[in-house]
C-alpha cells in the first residue's frame, strides 16, 4: 500500500516545507510548522478541447451601484461603507472577548427585525450560551435562525438552495472544516478550503456572509494572508477590555472607504454607538493644566479631537530622556529637533 505524502505547512504565512524545522524560512516565526496531507497532484497542462467562450463588454455601462442592507447600526454601516452588499463577505477579527460576536449578534438581531432572514451558525458556542447572551441583551425575541455546527458540507446543504437567507453569520471560521480535507479544523488548508466554499455560496445565492476570525498575539487574524485577500472587507474590533470603549477599524473594503473607524462604548445593555467620539474622548479634560493640549486628526472621513499629555519632570543629567507611548520614537526625535530648531 502506497504510503500517504505529507508535508509541513507554516500556520502563521501558509509557506509548504518539505520536513519539519523549528523556524519558518518564509516568514521567521518558530514553532509554526505543522504536518499536512500533501493533496493530490495537478496534472501538468490543459486537456484537448476549447474552453467556453467568454462574454466582453466595454467599460462604460448604466450598471447601478451595489443594493446595500443597513445594519440599523449607524457606526457599523459607517465601516462597511453604508451597509452589506448582498453576496459580500466580511472577515471581522479582534482579541478575544472583545465583543465580536457581541456586534454581529446585535446586527443579526436588528437585521431580522427589519425583516431580513438571518442565519448564524456557531462552531465555538452552544445554542444555549448564544440564548444567555441574546436575553442579557435584550434579543431574544429576534427570529434569527440559530445552530450549532462545524461541518462546511452540512451547512451548504442546509442554506443552499433558492430562498437562501440574506445574511448568514460563522462564528468562527477557525472551527470550520471540510470533510474531504485531512487536516484538522484552524490549520491553513482547513482555513482556505472553507473559506472559500462558504465565499462560492455567498456569491451564487447573493447571501452577505459574516466571519469572525480570531487573531495571533501579533493582532492579525489568524491563518494565512490569502484569507484576507479572498474576503470583501476585512475589518479589526480594537480595545482593552479594562476600558469600555470599542474602536472598529476597516482595514480593507471593496465596496467602501478603507481605514474608516466606529466607536463604541461596552455596557451591560451591549454595545452602544458613540455618534460624537471627540466629546466623549474630552468629557473630562480640565483646562488649564500644563502640558495637555488638543490635537485634531483623521480616521478615515471622520476627523477626531484627542487629548495629548506630556509628563515632564527635572532630569540630573544634561541630556534629558524622552520616550513616548504610542507612537515611533525615531518620529518623535525628528520633530523635537525640528521644534528645537524653529523655537
Amino acid at each position: 500500500m502506497a504510503r500517504a505524502e505529507t508535508h509541513y505547512v507554516c500556520q502563521s504565512c501558509g509557506a509548504v516545507h518539505a520536513k519539519w524545522a523549528g523556524r519558518c524560512d518564509a516568514c521567521g516565526e518558530w514553532n509554526t510548522l505543522a504536518e499536512e496531507s500533501a493533496p493530490a497532484p495537478v496534472p501538468k497542462g490543459m486537456r484537448a478541447g476549447a474552453g467556453r467562450r467568454l462574454e466582453l463588454v466595454g467599460l462604460a455601462g448604466s450598471s447601478a451601484g451595489p443594493a446595500r442592507l443597513s445594519t440599523a447600526i449607524a457606526e457599523l454601516d459607517r465601516v462597511l461603507g453604508g451597509g452589506l452588499v448582498a453576496g459580500s463577505t466580511v472577515l471581522i477579527g479582534g482579541d478575544p472577548g472583545i465583543g465580536k460576536s457581541t456586534l454581529v449578534l446585535q446586527a443579526a438581531a436588528a437585521l431580522a427585525r427589519a425583516g431580513a432572514e438571518v442565519a448564524y451558525i456557531s462552531g465555538e458556542e452552544s445554542i444555549e450560551q448564544i440564548r444567555l447572551r441574546a436575553a442579557r441583551l435584550g434579543l431574544a425575541a429576534a427570529p434569527v435562525q440559530l445552530s450549532a455546527a462545524t461541518s462546511v458540507r452540512d451547512i451548504l446543504g442546509t442554506f443552499d438552495q433558492p430562498g437562501a437567507p440574506q445574511v448568514l453569520v460563522i462564528d468562527s471560521i477557525q472551527t470550520m472544516y471540510v470533510d474531504n480535507v485531512e487536516s484538522a479544523p484552524g490549520t491553513v488548508t482547513q482555513l482556505r478550503t472553507s473559506a472559500h466554499e462558504l465565499i462560492r455560496f455567498a456569491k451564487r445565492r447573493g447571501t452577505a456572509l459574516f466571519l469572525i476570525g480570531h487573531v495571533t498575539k501579533d493582532g492579525q487574524i489568524a491563518g494565512p494572508r490569502v484569507l484576507e485577500h479572498m474576503v470583501d472587507a476585512v475589518v479589526y474590533f480594537e480595545g482593552e477590555r479594562g476600558h469600555q470603549f470599542r474602536i472598529l477599524r476597516a482595514v480593507k473594503n471593496r465596496f467602501g472607504a478603507a481605514n474608516e473607524i466606529g466607536v463604541f462604548e461596552m455596557a451591560e445593555q451591549g454595545l452602544i454607538e458613540v455618534p460624537n467620539p471627540s466629546a466623549l474622548f474630552l468629557a473630562e479634560r480640565e483646562a488649564g493644566v500644563s502640558g495637555a493640549a488638543v490635537f485634531a486628526g483623521m480616521e478615515g472621513s471622520r476627523p477626531l479631537l484627542v487629548e495629548i499629555q506630556a509628563l515632564v519632570g527635572p532630569s540630573p543629567l544634561g541630556t534629558p530622556r524622552r520616550t513616548v507611548v504610542g507612537w515611533e520614537g525615531a518620529r518623535l526625535a525628528m520633530l523635537l529637533a525640528v521644534l528645537e530648531t524653529r523655537c
